[in-house]
């Protein structure tokens, strides 16, 4: 008598649901721009209005921790469930187990908001549920393909959820919870050192080949794993001791190096397309990250600062250029940035560069300024990518790189 084995996720594309629920970017994607936006009103209101936020969390730890463990979180998610399957081969988690994963994760946000009624230790356990779930799933399936080169993306994911946790530890036995939001800060730009390395020269390659250009962006080699390696480095000392003058130098040295691999990558040749050319822009916030971060470390900035530049700067305009690049391409759209997008586009990278202007001028009105401008951006996401993923995939059409 032989028995078939049946894998524990069941996966492959749902086709007989919504489309919703065919593939993970698409709730993903969809809730975390929704929260993106929603948190940002919710923040506005309480440095405007008062709004009592996060109950014993605190609205300004809830403000930071919605930044970077709810919303940040769907977009890292709805990204590793489309790219993993590529990577491996396998098909993507869809119907009921990924419907029941975007619970897991509106489960936290829900608990976060209701804090104050429901007391911060359920909160705390229902909102450190999601990321170790998402980390067990990504390494089962990295595992289970043998891409053991792709593990290293499995570090800065744990170091996402080791954040959070660190983070309501943190607030209920003692302890520093900025700590733990810069640890997972670190994370995420780490993946984007990762990531990034590997989808800027790509794309930009393919743009460029099919245009017949004879300059190509540089493959990867040792000199990106040195990079990696030293930017890892100085991230680890500002989580440590962000304000300590001894992490300036390996901060600015970080700076200058990624300056030299982003230029390895050809960007000012792909200023026609604004869907490949903003990769590359959200990439220079990353030695402007590590220059802030210098800064910071001389007495020259306010820390706060230097955290914006990476939070709202390097990592959220990164989400936005991956989101609207990975939703039209996944849902046979042809690879070009619409007016509206470019327009999205512009708002963020115009909010990146005014909230740490807030922190450093102290004009009145500036840092309500930046929150604006961030709901603008999240806004004609949803307003121009929202029907795309709620709506059946087209018919492949050329793509324009």
């Amino acid at each position: 008598m032989t028995f078939s084995k049946r894998p524990r996720i069941p996966r492959g594309l749902n086709q007989q649901g919504p489309a919703l629920w065919s593939y993970g970017f698409r709730p993903f994607f969809l809730g975390g721009a929704v929260w993106a936006v929603v948190t940002m009103l919710l923040w506005i209101l309480a440095l405007a209005r008062g709004l009592p936020l996060g109950g014993d969390f605190g609205a300004a730890l809830w403000h930071a921790h919605e930044m970077v463990f709810g919303f940040a979180p769907a977009v890292l998610a709805g990204f590793l469930l489309t790219a993993i399957p590529n990577w491996t081969g396998s098909l993507p988690v869809s119907g009921r187990p990924l419907i029941g994963l975007v619970a897991l994760w509106l489960a936290g946000r829900l608990a976060m908001a209701a804090a104050g009624a429901m007391g911060t230790v359920l909160a705390s356990v229902l909102d450190a549920a999601f990321l170790p779930v998402l980390l067990g799933l990504c390494a089962r399936e990295i595992v289970r393909g043998r891409k053991w080169k792709d593990l290293k993306v499995l570090a800065g994911l744990l170091a996402i959820s080791l954040g959070n946790l660190g983070f309501h530890l943190a607030l209920h036995l003692g302890g520093a919870p900025h700590l733990w939001l810069r640890a997972a800060v670190a994370g995420y730009v780490a993946l984007i050192l990762i990531i990034g390395g590997r989808i800027l020269p790509s794309f930009t390659r393919n743009w460029l080949s099919q245009r017949g250009a004879a300059r190509l962006p540089v493959a990867y080699n040792r000199f990106d794993m040195g990079v990696i390696v030293v930017s890892a480095g100085a991230l680890a000392a500002w989580v440590a001791a962000p304000e300590a003058r001894l992490i300036a130098a390996p901060a600015l040295v970080a700076a200058a190096l990624n300056v030299a691999r982003l230029a390895r990558w050809c960007g000012a040749l792909v200023t026609g397309e604004g869907l490949l050319l903003v990769l590359h822009l959200a990439y220079a916030f990353v030695p402007l990250g590590f220059l802030a971060i210098a800064l910071a470390a001389l007495g020259l900035v306010q820390p706060v600062s230097a955290l914006h530049v990476l939070t709202v700067g390097v990592i959220a305009t990164m989400m936005l250029a991956v989101m609207t690049r990975a939703t039209r391409g996944h849902t046979g759209r042809a690879l070009t940035a619409s007016a509206l997008t470019i327009l999205a586009y512009f708002c963020l990278f115009a909010a990146a560069l005014a909230r740490p202007l807030a922190d450093l001028t102290g004009v009145p009105g500036l840092m309500e300024a930046s929150g604006a401008l961030w709901i603008l951006a999240f806004g004609l996401f949803l307003l121009e990518y929202g029907p795309m993923l709620v709506r059946d995939r087209r018919k492949p059409r050329a793509a324009a790189g």
